[in-house]
């Protein structure tokens, strides 16, 4: 089981109101700081009076800490839950065109891969089409990806990189 909460995890409030803008704030902020292939980058959603996306890491030093907060962002310690939609973890640059359940499983910090509507997990030779975007997220301490069935027996994340937005054509 992989840690989600340490020494090293804080997290970021930012200004950003949808996934596709904190995942790409994440990445930014990653690649700026020069964070290593092994930190976790999440994003979490924050619903309320304000409500926002959030960003996590964990295993980025104290010094990464620093410098967010010499740019301005509101840094605090822990996570602000436990369900982060996780960004960037190790393995994640492998998850690339078709690959196995047992190539995710094995590769990556993913732990599981659950498809929906479906009470078993899926064999170790299915193959997923990543599209090059696979978003998993921590589900009771595991890094879970969540799945669908797609044509040709394949399956495809859940989540995709592009989404429609709500009445898009309206």
């Amino acid at each position: 089981m992989t840690t989600f909460a340490g020494d090293s995890t804080f997290w970021v409030d930012t200004e950003a109101t949808t996934l596709q803008e904190a995942d790409h704030l994440l990445q930014s902020l990653a690649a700026e700081l020069a964070l290593p292939e092994g930190v976790f980058g999440c994003t979490h959603l924050v619903r309320g009076e304000r409500p926002r996306v959030v960003l996590s890491f964990t295993g980025a030093s104290v010094e990464a800490s620093r410098l967010l907060t010499d740019k301005g962002y509101e840094v605090t310690a822990g996570v602000p839950d436990t369900a982060g939609r996780a960004v960037l973890y190790p393995g994640v640059a492998r998850l690339t065109g078709t690959v196995t359940v047992a190539e995710v499983v094995s590769g990556s910090a993913i732990e599981r891969v659950a498809v929906l509507g479906a009470s078993d997990e899926p064999a170790p030779d299915q193959r997923i089409l990543t599209r090059d975007f696979v978003r998993p997220e921590w589900r009771d301490g595991e890094l879970v990806l969540t799945a669908m069935p797609a044509a040709g027996g394949i399956l495809v994340p859940f989540e995709v990189p592009d989404p429609t937005p709500c009445c898009a054509d309206h």
